[in-house]
């Protein structure tokens, strides 16, 4: 199963970054390029423990939904979310937050996944899956630094 991490600092309290990540206008905003958008559960707002959304995206030039829930939440420290449908075999994803002396916060991205259709997955996985999932989680912590900075200066 490959892992993906990616660590970003956001000059932003570690509180701040946890609300953010788990913010569903927020996340919006940071994957405007692949139009995603929350189509049920918790379509707006701070999603907390147990909450479950469905995604819906267009991702490799094809509309795909997704439903994830927060299946792990440590306040303001880390917190999990797992795919229970969508395109993926499954998905876990944990978001993790530290404090850094400058009064940042480094945010590290540990995506834990497996492709579908078996050998087929794996396949694609080797030949641009694993490079998409790795740039996509990339652009959305830059953006959802680019967001706390903005708000900071505001």
């Amino acid at each position: 199963m490959p892992v993906l991490i990616h660590h970003q600092y956001i000059h932003a309290p570690v509180e701040i970054c946890f609300n953010m990540a788990r913010n569903v206008d927020v996340h919006t905003e940071t994957t405007k390029k692949s139009l995603e958008s929350a189509i049920s559960g918790v379509t707006s707002g701070i999603m907390g423990l147990g909450d479950q959304v469905t995604w819906r995206a267009k991702h490799l030039g094809v509309w795909q939904s997704l439903t994830a829930q927060i299946t792990e939440l440590n306040e303001p420290w880390n917190f999990t979310d797992q795919m229970l449908e969508g395109a993926f075999h499954s998905f876990t994803h944990t978001h993790r937050f530290q404090n850094t002396q400058s009064g940042g916060t480094i945010m590290t991205d540990v995506f834990e996944y497996e492709a579908p259709f078996g050998w087929i997955g794996k396949l694609a996985d080797v030949l641009f899956l694993k490079r998409y999932m790795r740039r996509l989680l990339m652009e959305r912590a830059e953006a959802l630094a680019e967001i706390a900075l903005r708000r900071q200066l505001e």
